[in-house]
């Protein structure tokens, strides 16, 4: 099935479809992990994106049922040099273009992946296509000028209802608010013995109360953090009666309801090997990011936002902290231990003070 990728800027690459024989349309971005396309693919934070695949050869070991991060599939495409249709490993239960095609999520391989990371490095995130190779490209190109990006990711990826994940001898109750949330981040709550209620992205703050939590999490998710005003509300009213987590958009949402400012970045984060520096103790972490947006590093002055960790890359925000009030974000995802300590830290952190808040200390 020959497709391709049609960019905005007006590039086209021939390849292979493979997935879903759909006409997609969305903003593509890349990531640079050699390992986890099913993490990626299941990931709601990929919501309305075309992920190009730096590393070479995808789809080799298929895809198993523990492995998912959500329950679904919201990424747009996968873009990707070669694929393998024929997976070798004994717990593979189908594979990526069968589940690609179950959700309408295409594919195209056998294109150049290097050609393409570099124009995406180059000149930022743009829209794109990907579309049977017969379809003019003067149509496509008139097609992304004239499409514009939605603005409703959150409330198309969040849980409908509430939910409950539970554990063995509990010490605490956290109620998560549900963006977009990866299922690995709730296991890792319920490891560190938390019950976990997941809640939909727009409960009230009464809703919230009600289950009496010991702490909030705000989960990751997709798009732009600056619409998803009933969450940045729901941070102000609680703040200070609750201690709380926040990662990836929960970060970025938790700095505007400290008034800080986030922006939009080139070409994002997207990868399992980012070198993140923890100021309080001078160590460096490599961390697994996928993010779009940033907080603004000066926007925090004045805030009682204390910034805590820096990319060390672009030196963009990795992480704040409010001690008084006990609150925790993160950019990058602590939960995925990308490197050779994994962050359990953080969690230990939110843990901490849960335990703090509930001695009234």
């Amino acid at each position: 099935m020959k497709r391709k990728l049609v960019l905005e800027n007006h590039r086209v690459f021939h390849g292979e479809g493979f997935g879903s024989q759909d006409k997609k349309i969305a903003e593509i971005v890349f990531n640079t992990s050699m390992v986890g396309y099913q993490e990626i693919l299941s990931d709601p934070s990929y919501c309305d994106q075309i992920v190009v695949m730096t590393y070479p050869l995808i789809g080799n070991y298929g895809l198993a049922d523990e492995d998912y991060e959500s329950k679904g599939v919201f990424q747009s495409g996968f873009v990707v040099r070669e694929y393998n249709d024929s997976p070798s490993n004994f717990r593979y239960t189908e594979t990526l273009g069968e589940k690609m095609e179950e959700y309408h999520s295409a594919g195209i391989s056998g294109v150049d992946t290097r050609e393409i990371v570099r124009i995406i490095r180059d000149y930022g995130s743009m829209k794109a296509m990907i579309v049977d190779e017969d379809v003019p490209d003067e149509e496509c190109f008139k097609e992304l000028e004239e499409y514009s990006y939605p603005h409703d990711q959150v409330s198309r990826v969040s849980s409908k209802k509430v939910w409950y994940s539970r554990c063995p001898d509990p010490l605490y109750n956290v109620v998560a608010i549900d963006c977009g949330c990866k299922l690995n981040i709730i296991r890792k709550l319920n490891g560190l013995r938390c019950n976990v209620t997941v809640i939909p992205y727009n409960s009230s703050v009464e809703d919230i109360l009600r289950y009496k939590p010991d702490g909030l999490f705000i989960s990751n998710g997709p798009g732009d953090p600056e619409d998803v005003v009933s969450v940045i509300n729901v941070i102000k009213t609680l703040k200070g009666k609750l201690p709380m987590l926040g990662i990836c958009l929960g970060h970025q949402m938790i700095g505007l309801a400290y008034g800080a400012k986030t922006y939009k970045m080139k070409f994002g984060h997207r990868g399992a090997n980012h070198p993140v520096k923890n100021l309080m103790t001078g160590k460096v972490e490599i961390t697994s990011q996928n993010h779009s947006y940033a907080v603004d590093q000066e926007s925090l002055k004045g805030t009682g936002l204390e910034l805590t960790h820096i990319n060390l890359l672009d030196n963009e925000t990795e992480g704040m902290m409010d001690k008084e009030n006990k609150v925790i974000a993160v950019q990058y995802h602590p939960e995925s231990a990308a490197g050779p300590e994994d962050s359990t830290y953080i969690f230990q952190g939110f843990l901490d003070n849960m335990k703090a808040f509930k001695e009234g200390k």
